[in-house]
């Protein structure tokens, strides 16, 4: 008779001593979830930065190569399809030839070797 009685009061202080030392497991898992949601949140700048980069890259604000060097080499195709992109939104020659750094003939040429009526 004596092991069920010892045995009820292990259970109890088992017990009581359970509601002490739950809530450090809840302090834990809140700090596993401050964690996660920082580290979503830095994911999704990261993302912003790396999708403005790779815009900037397309859009080529500076000039790629130097003005004389421009003539004697061929438009890159990216830049051409910017150019097309920009000319079916309605931009003007001169508006494209500023974005994409061409001259404004180059433009027009570029326009013209794809089919585009000016």
């Amino acid at each position: 008779m004596d092991i069920p009685l010892i045995l009820l009061i292990i259970g109890i202080i088992f017990i009581v001593l359970s509601f002490f030392f739950g809530n450090s497991s809840r302090s834990h898992e809140d700090e596993i979830e401050n964690i996660s949601i920082s580290l979503h949140q830095e994911t999704n700048q990261l993302k912003k930065r790396l999708k403005t980069v790779e815009e900037e890259l397309m859009i080529g604000t500076g000039p790629l190569v130097g003005s004389q060097q421009k003539k004697s080499k061929p438009v890159h195709e990216i830049i051409v399809n910017q150019i097309l992109s920009l000319q079916a939104q309605g931009y003007s020659i001169q508006e494209i030839a500023k974005r994409s750094s061409l001259s404004d003939q180059e433009v027009i040429s570029v326009l013209k070797s794809r089919g585009v009526s000016l």
